[in-house]
């Protein structure tokens, strides 16, 4: 009988212990479990019989975020979950980072959070949680970045301790019965404090005096910047609801303010032209949010002009707007639709950007870019002013204000440059508007597909090709680091949401939706959803943007859209990559590439990489698909040229894939 050498016992050993930790992480998970009510079955999958919580990136286990094959996160919102939330059990967990549980039905006291002292994000905002939080609820925790507790029962003083956080990005306190005094949070890296709708009062600190007033409203007894209040002194309500920043645009008559009495039949037809005025004006901003479908416009083009490809003049209200029933400016149903008419405002998300208003949008000449599954985006050039994008979006009734406006505030933090910045944000039930910069050369696709209009558009070579694919790759892997809680950071990557700049550098749109968006919606026309994993086991994986990038690739080596190849005579993704696997690799440069790439010398060899790149993203099987990182970093090490027949690439993929 032979005896184990010490190599063998090492690695005997490693993997007994490999087992046991995976082992123990999903007792760990399933005794959370048996300890909160789920009477809907959402957790049905939490189960010994589908095997560890972790296969490497992946899981089976529903709300669970995994990295590197252990338990990075719980993502458990709107899951109709109840009970107490004793979150003990989870400091088996050492690698715990993001928990999750908004929207639910727990109630009881804070959890105590502060046993997880890994923890970066916290989110336990709109359930049922009551009663005093200590002061030292989140002593020691030095990692914690972000602490969403918005819409509960809590009540009392606001705990100091998160002063002494040195990491913190977001609190959300906002909803809640806290009183006393604002704790000074003076650190650098914070953006973000929503203490509104609480009970509040004093002097508000200077370190938060910059943030916007809408943060503090709802607390009588606050003074101080940014509110129109003076602390020790007396102001009236009316001087205090003045403030410009409060005044909302459905206001439908001005403030009343003590006037002298004058003839009656003036301050009759006084009040009569105010109210008409008000009325038609808010009637034209009615008109701008109900856009109208065009049919000649390519499905998804954001880039891609109409055929009448004429600009509409005189504001966004003409042309390309339609009218319900009760919307027409001319009767008075449509006065009294806008007269009723809950308007808003457009909410800025970056303090450097110029600001604009609804009016100003109006006054502009507008254009049609391009309607799709996900709304209508719109060319608006302000007076004076650059072009900016409105997008209309669509099927998106359901979000709530508060979720919608705190993913627009995270998205408006975002900052890298292969991403389209987010400018502002419109939000009313029934209307959602985004405005973001315009790119001067509108869309991949628009480019890639220019001569099937007989547009002039330049050819994109081989170098200027490479450039989008790898901007666009650095920015996925932008995306994947700063939204790691999102399954799918981008969710529709395809060549109509990558815009073009003044240099053909690639500016990533239409990003991080899925929180925001109806499910069924997403699920039925969103890019991430039409990977191989959603269609074999019904939801998408950390790599499912990676499949995507995949696909984009080979639209771009290929310059055939994948979900029209005409070569095969079928429709869909997966058939564009079943037809190049299909075709010999030594004859991919006549059969697969772009003829307008085999112009290009000396760049084959590169373009062979890359498209192995592609399938290495597009594979079927998730677990054998590249991981974002492995994928960026092949993609970097290609060049644009290759010299005396040498590739500079200084490693060679052909062996790797």
């Amino acid at each position: 009988m032979a005896v184990a050498g010490p190599a063998s016992l090492c690695l005997l050993l490693t993997l007994l212990l490999f087992a046991a930790a995976h082992a123990s992480e999903a007792d760990v998970l399933l005794k959370f479990k048996a300890a909160i009510s789920d009477p809907t079955g959402t957790l049905e999958t939490w189960s010994a019989a589908n095997g560890s919580p972790c296969t490497h990136n992946n899981t089976r286990w529903t709300g669970v975020i995994c990295d590197n094959a252990t338990v990075l996160g719980l993502q458990l919102e709107n899951r109709s979950l109840s009970g107490t939330l004793d979150l003990d059990v989870l400091t088996a967990l050492p690698n715990l980072r993001t928990l999750s549980f908004m929207n639910n039905s727990f109630k009881g006291p804070m959890p105590e959070v502060r046993s997880l002292g890994s923890l970066k994000s916290a989110y336990f905002s709109r359930n049922r949680f009551s009663g005093t939080i200590p002061d030292d609820a989140f002593a020691g925790m030095g990692s914690l970045k972000k602490l969403h507790l918005s819409q509960n029962e809590f009540s009392g003083p606001i705990p100091t301790s998160l002063a002494k956080l040195p990491r913190l990005i977001e609190v959300m306190l906002d909803g809640n019965n806290f009183d006393g005094a604002v704790p000074d949070l003076r650190q650098k890296s914070l953006q973000l404090v929503n203490l509104s709708n609480n009970a509040l009062e004093g002097n508000i600190p200077p370190s938060l005096g910059k943030m916007d007033a809408d943060l503090f409203a709802g607390n009588k007894g606050l003074c101080g910047a940014p509110l129109n209040v003076q602390c020790n002194t007396s102001s009236s309500p009316r001087q205090q609801s003045s403030s410009p920043q409060q005044l909302p645009l459905s206001l439908p008559l001005p403030l009343p303010l003590p006037m002298p009495p004058p003839r009656k039949h003036s301050t009759f037809g006084l009040i009569a032209s105010v109210a008409i005025a008000i009325g038609v004006t808010l009637a034209i901003v009615v008109a701008l949010l109900a856009t109208r479908r065009t049919s000649q416009v390519h499905e998804e083009q954001l880039g891609r002009p109409p055929s009448s490809k004429r600009p509409i003049k005189g504001g966004l209200s003409e042309g390309n707007l339609e009218s319900g029933p009760n919307e027409h400016v001319g009767t008075a149903a449509g006065k009294k639709a806008a007269r009723d008419h809950d308007q808003g405002k457009l909410v800025f998300v970056r303090e450097e950007t110029e600001r604009f208003e609804l009016p100003d949008l109006l006054k502009s000449s507008a254009e049609v870019m391009g309607a799709g599954h996900l709304g209508c985006s719109y060319k608006a050039t302000l007076m004076n002013g650059p072009s900016m994008v409105v997008k209309r979006l669509r099927d998106m009734n359901r979000v709530g204000k508060e979720d919608f406006e705190e993913h627009m505030r995270r998205m408006g933090r975002l900052l890298h440059p292969n991403l389209l910045p987010l400018v502002a944000y419109y939000y009313r039930k029934e209307e959602k508007l985004l405005v973001t910069e315009y790119a001067a050369h509108r869309s991949l696709a628009d480019q890639l597909y220019s001569g099937d209009r007989g547009t002039k558009n330049p050819t994109l070579d081989w170098p200027t090709r490479l450039k989008i694919v790898k901007g666009v790759a650095r920015g996925l892997a932008y995306l994947y680091d700063e939204l790691s809680m999102l399954t799918v950071p981008h969710g529709h990557l395809r060549s109509s949401n990558v815009l073009l700049n003044e240099s053909f550098e690639p500016l990533l749109a239409d990003y991080a939706l899925t929180p925001v968006m109806n499910q069924p919606h997403a699920a039925q026309y969103m890019a991430a959803y039409k990977s191989p994993e959603y269609n074999q086991f019904g939801r998408t994986s950390k790599k499912s943007d990676v499949w995507s990038l995949g696909l984009l690739i080979l639209e771009i080596l290929t310059g055939k859209h994948p979900a029209n190849d005409s070569s095969q005579g079928k429709r869909g993704g997966c058939d564009l990559v079943d037809w190049i696997k299909s075709v010999d690799e030594c004859e991919w440069s006549v059969q697969v590439f772009d003829v307008k790439l085999t112009e290009t010398k000396n760049g084959e060899g590169e373009m062979v990489k890359l498209m192995k790149i592609a399938l290495a993203c597009c594979e079927g099987n998730v677990d054998k698909r590249w991981e974002i990182k492995e994928a960026v970093d092949k993609i970097e090490e290609l060049r644009e040229i290759e010299e005396n027949g040498v590739d500079f690439a200084s490693v060679a993929i052909n062996s790797e894939i």
